[in-house]
């Protein structure tokens, strides 16, 4: 690699940026002295996020060659994060096209490196007995590394960090279970690995020598099973000592169902999580050390990495959490006053409020809504709601806020993603609960001509067909109560807040 290039930093496309690892690269990957590309699918997306003007951001979708093609244009290092997890029956299909498509454009754009995160597969395990999601994973890198571009292929178990999928579940089945019935997987080995440390390895990968083009297992100083992970969390986080029962009796469907009703994690993620925890992921090498060498206290050993998220998760600085990327097969259409709808039915409700508070009360509340706060109406209807679209394989309300006072366009927020926000006048949230059709709802804080706040609020919602229609005309009489009852406690709860301080909807 050329000494210049390595002076001035690398320039390194990222693909996954809205998800919970790349989102977390990309800051570090700048702090490094490298310039950063970042595809999405939604740019706008990353708007929000304290490292959008430095780094610079194109549309593209990794399964178009087109748009890979443009993205790749003068890229030293591409960086592979996305898969097709959760996406349907045909996932693997979709995640091996996209894989070639992306070796293929970075070989026709010279690219000098491609850096993969895929998973740690068990040794001794033929691939065709692998679960699904770790066959799929096993085979990208396959398709990584017979690529002419060298490759750097990292693979890891359970990443433990404030916001990953495999933290929030081990975190809400010990902390809301102080007994449970367990799947015999409780039972098999893994070795954990602090995200602080696969970040340090994907940030160095950056400058291997061209020689290497090969895989790298990552992992912490722990070997321990699900079974000790969930004692120790609860040592850590002072709960009293929990009791496991395993059984053997629990499929990787009941299991995945089981924690999509523990946890925020639903079971269209859950699934292909817990059918990986059946098998045994150990190390069976450090070799990444010799290129990306270890500082003191590192590797990050199980129970200083659940520190560091506790203290995350307590002080609302988790940067990106395991639903920052879009729930597969979640809507991308324009909302229906855009002025590209294309028409058809439209439905919607509207209310509108005078507001015995100052707007910028008015816009506290507007912006806490949802997780913990609730949605200040009929907290059981919502609930119910909940629990319904969890029945059907959606994401519930549990997914809950990734700050408790400050959104971001993109954030998820229970089962609602953040569309747009204006700060101190407009939150826009997108349906991501399974529904006939697409869902609004929208929130706006106004100034009237009279110099007093207003509080305007619409719900939307598009119909699909006739069973679309028929859910409108089900759940209408419901309005007056859920959405009526949203208006007046939202007001309330600013009419009764303390006044914020004259800066408060500013950004930091």
């Amino acid at each position: 690699m050329e000494r210049d290039a390595v002076r001035e930093g690398m320039r390194c496309l990222v693909t996954g940026a809205t998800g919970y690892i790349g989102g977390r690269l990309v800051p570090e990957l700048l702090a490094a002295g490298h310039q950063v590309r970042c595809m999405a699918r939604s740019p706008e997306r990353l708007r929000d996020h304290p490292w959008a003007r430095d780094a610079e951001v194109v549309r593209g979708d990794v399964t178009d060659a087109a748009s890979v093609a443009r993205a790749m244009e003068g890229v030293d290092v591409a960086y592979y994060l996305v898969h097709a997890l959760g996406t349907g029956k045909d996932f693997e299909e979709t995640d091996r096209r996209a894989a070639r498509t992306f070796a293929e454009q970075a070989r026709v754009a010279g690219v000098r490196r491609i850096v993969y995160l895929g998973g740690l597969t068990p040794a001794g395990v033929p691939e065709h007995a692998l679960s699904p999601h770790l066959r799929s994973r096993a085979e990208v890198g396959r398709i990584m590394l017979d690529s002419p571009v060298p490759a750097t292929v990292l693979r890891a178990a359970v990443i433990i960090g404030s916001g990953s999928a495999s933290f929030e579940m081990l975190r809400y089945l010990t902390e809301r279970l102080p007994v449970m019935v367990t799947p015999s997987w409780v039972r098999t080995r893994i070795q954990p690995v602090a995200v602080r440390d696969v970040l340090r390895a994907l940030v160095g990968s950056a400058l291997m020598p061209p020689d290497v083009d090969r895989t790298f297992d990552l992992g912490g100083p722990d070997v321990l099973t699900y079974r000790d992970m969930m004692v120790r969390y609860a040592q850590m986080a002072g709960l009293p000592r929990r009791v496991i029962l395993p059984v053997p009796v629990l499929t990787p469907t009941l299991s995945s169902h089981w924690v999509g009703l523990v946890t925020p994690v639903p079971s269209s993620i859950a699934r292909p999580l817990t059918e990986s925890l059946r098998h045994e992921v150990v190390c069976r090498e450090h070799d990444i050390a010799r290129y990306v060498p270890d500082p003191p206290g590192h590797p990050i050993g199980f129970d200083e990495a659940v520190r560091l998220a506790l203290r995350r998760v307590r002080d609302a600085r988790v940067t990106t959490r395991w639903s920052s990327a879009s729930v597969p097969g979640a809507p991308s259409d324009p909302l229906p006053t855009d002025p590209d709808w294309a028409g058809g039915s439209l439905y919607s409700d509207h209310r509108e409020l005078v507001v015995d508070a100052s707007p910028e009360a008015l816009w506290r509340v507007v912006e806490g809504i949802g997780g913990e706060n609730g949605w200040y109406s009929f907290p059981l209807a919502w609930a119910v709601r909940g629990w319904l679209d969890r029945l059907v394989g959606g994401v519930g309300l549990r997914r809950g806020r990734r700050d408790a006072s400050r959104l971001r366009v993109g954030d998820s927020l229970d089962f609602w993603r953040v569309e747009e926000i204006e700060p101190g006048r407009l939150l826009r949230l997108r349906a991501e609960m399974r529904v006939p059709g697409l869902a609004w709802l929208e929130m706006r804080v106004l100034t009237g001509p009279d110099g007093r706040t207003r509080y305007r609020q619409r719900a939307l919602f598009h119909p699909r067909g006739l069973l679309g229609h028929a859910y409108w005309w089900g759940v209408s009489p419901f309005h007056s109560i859920v959405f009526g009852g949203m208006a007046r406690n939202i007001a309330r709860a600013a009419a009764g807040a303390p006044e914020p301080a004259a800066d408060h909807a500013a950004r930091p």
